[in-house]
C-alpha cells in the first residue's frame, strides 16, 4: 500500500523523495504497523481510513503530521496540531546538549540538584525528552513530593552521570559510550519547567506529557519568557528554540510552513531574527544559578548563520561562549553559553 500512496502523492505534485517518506509515515502511522511488518506481508486493515487521510493531505496541502495528528521526535510519538511547531530532527541536538550538560554539572558538583527551564516549549518535546532521558534523577513534584524512576532513556545519550570536565564537543556517540560506566544519582533531583505564552500550545504539551507518562517529571506554565518565573527560582540550564525567522522573510518559506505552523512560534519582528535571544539573555542571569548555562537552537538569516550575532549579544550580557554545534547540513544549529 505504501507504493500506491506514494504514486498518488507524486501524481498530485509532491516531490518523489518526500512522497516516499510521507507515504511510509502515513501508512505505518495510521495502520500501527512497522515498515518491516508491511514489507514482509502484514495486511493493512484500515485502507479506507488511510486513503481518506492521503486525499486530505492533497486537498488541504497541510503537513502530513497535521493530517495524522502526530510527529516522531527522538523515537517518541508526539501529538501535534496547528497550535505548535512540528518537532524537527535538528532540535534533538539541543536536547542532547541539555542532557549532557545536566549530567556534567551533577557529576562535577556532587549533591547539586538540577533545575531546567525550557522557554517557548510548544509541544513540550524538548522539556519532556530532557526529563525522559535523565531517569537516574529523582524528580521534585510540587504536588506529590519526590518521585523517582523515569522512563527508559534514549540510549544515544547514555544512562548515567558523566565523569570529568564538561566537554560540549562530545557527540551522541561519545555520550552513548558513557552509559557503560554510568552510576545512579538517587539523592539528586531534577525539575524541568516548560513555559509558553500560548495557552493552546500548553494544552498540547500537557497531552504529550500525559501520553509519555512524564506527569511527575515535567511542569508546564503559561509565561511570556520569564514573566511567570518567581524571583527565587534559579535554574542550572535554560534552553530555548525561540522564534528566529525574521518576519520580512515570511514569503521565502515553504507554503506548508508559513501556512500551517503557528506564526507566534516562527517569527521575530527584527531584521536579523534575534529578538528573542536578546530578550532571554537580557534577564537570564537573574534566573540562573552560579555556573549556569543557556542553550539555544538557531537558524540562518539570508543564508548567514545567526550564531555570530547571538554570540555577540551573549557577550554583551556577560556570558561566555562554550560551543557551537552544527547539524547534518553543516549549519550552526545549537549554541551554548555559561556564566
Amino acid at each position: 500500500m505504501i507504493k500506491q500512496v506514494e504514486k498518488f502523492f507524486i501524481e498530485n505534485g509532491i516531490e518523489t523523495n518526500e512522497a516516499r517518506a510521507e507515504a511510509e509515515f502515513l501508512v505505518c502511522g495510521a495502520s500501527g504497523l512497522s515498515i518491516e511488518k508491511i514489507i514482509t506481508g502484514s495486511l493493512v486493515q484500515n485502507k479506507d481510513e488511510i486513503w481518506a487521510l492521503a486525499e486530505k493531505r492533497i486537498k488541504t496541502g497541510a503537513p502530513i503530521q497535521h493530517i495524522t495528528g502526530f510527529a516522531y521526535f527522538m523515537g517518541d510519538k508526539f501529538f501535534v496540531n496547528s497550535d505548535v511547531l512540528i518537532p524537527r530532527p535538528e532540535t534533538e541536538i539541543l536536547v542532547q546538549k541539555a542532557v549532557y550538560t545536566a549530567r556534567s554539572i551533577c557529576r562535577n558538583q556532587a549533591g547539586r540538584d538540577i533545575k531546567i527551564l525550557d522557554i517557548g516549549t510548544g509541544s513540550g518535546c524538548i522539556a519532556i525528552e530532557i526529563a525522559k532521558n535523565l531517569p537516574e534523577f529523582n524528580c521534585v513534584d510540587n504536588t506529590y513530593g519526590i518521585a523517582g524512576g523515569g522512563a527508559a532513556p534514549d540510549k544515544r545519550f547514555g544512562s548515567g552521570a558523566v565523569s570529568g570536565e564538561i566537554d560540549f564537543a562530545a557527540g551522541a556517540q561519545e555520550i552513548s559510550k558513557m552509559a557503560a560506566r554510568a552510576e545512579t544519582v538517587s539523592e539528586q533531583t531534577l525539575e524541568v519547567i516548560g513555559v509558553d505564552i500560548s495557552t493552546a500550545a500548553l494544552r498540547v504539551a500537557i497531552k504529550n506529557m500525559e501520553n509519555l507518562k512524564q506527569q511527575r517529571r515535567v511542569v508546564f506554565r503559561k509565561s511570556d519568557i520569564f514573566s511567570s518565573i518567581y524571583d527565587n527560582e534559579k535554574f542550572d540550564i535554560i534552553v530555548s528554540n525561540p522564534p528566529y525567522i525574521p518576519i520580512l522573510a515570511k514569503d521565502t518559506l515553504d507554503d506548508n510552513v508559513k501556512n500551517f505552523d503557528p506564526a507566534l512560534a516562527l517569527f521575530a519582528q527584527d531584521k536579523d531574527g534575534v529578538e528573542f535571544y536578546r530578550r532571554i539573555l537580557e534577564d537570564a542571569k537573574k534566573y540562573l544559578k552560579p555556573k549556569g548555562y543557556v542553550l539555544f537552537e538557531m537558524g540562518c538569516t539570508n543564508g548567514v548563520s545567526q550564531s555570530g550575532i547571538v554570540a555577540e549579544i551573549a557577550r554583551k550580557y556577560g556570558f561566555k561562549l562554550e560551543f557551537i554545534e552544527k547539524d547534518l547540513s553543516g549549519i550552526d544549529r545549537v549554541i551554548g553559553f555559561s556564566l
